[in-house]
């Protein structure tokens, strides 16, 4: 994909997006979700109380998780927005019935990604990566 003329937050998404696919996520605008894609859909621009969320994440079409994607000169303080996509986990979700916060929280710039569990009773940001060295998302199965 040519990032030409695409600004800094474009670039991140399309490495988030490209994260998504390679987790076994189908991702999907917010106008146009189709649920029977696979067992998990992330959606971009998701409607929250709080405003959208970068990404909201479902499996079997529950909600379990949020993204907040930031821009890649913010992966040395990715930690710094864990607030913000604490908000979006808590958050009520439009056209959804969501009555305890989403448990899975994920901070990415496309290169650094920090991920936490809300269940936990001390939760705390973890960076991520896969065996290649890379960030990954954990795949939906693992979040079911």
């Amino acid at each position: 994909m040519p990032d030409i003329n695409q600004n800094p937050e474009q670039k991140v998404r399309d490495n988030i997006d490209r994260m998504l696919l390679a987790s076994g996520w189908a991702v999907q605008n917010k106008t146009e979700i189709n649920w029977n894609a696979g067992l998990g859909i992330a959606v971009r621009e998701y409607q929250t109380d709080a405003g959208p969320a970068d990404y909201v994440l479902f499996v079997n079409k529950q909600a379990v998780g949020v993204i907040e994607a930031k821009r890649e000169e913010e992966a040395q303080n990715i930690s710094t927005v864990e607030d913000q996509s604490d908000g979006y986990a808590e958050a009520e979700l439009k056209w959804i019935q969501n009555n305890e916060p989403l448990p899975f929280v994920y901070e990415s710039t496309g290169i650094a990604t920090h991920f936490h569990d809300m269940r936990d009773p001390a939760p705390r940001s973890r960076e991520i990566f896969s065996s290649v060295g890379w960030a990954r998302f954990l795949c939906p199965r693992r979040l079911h």
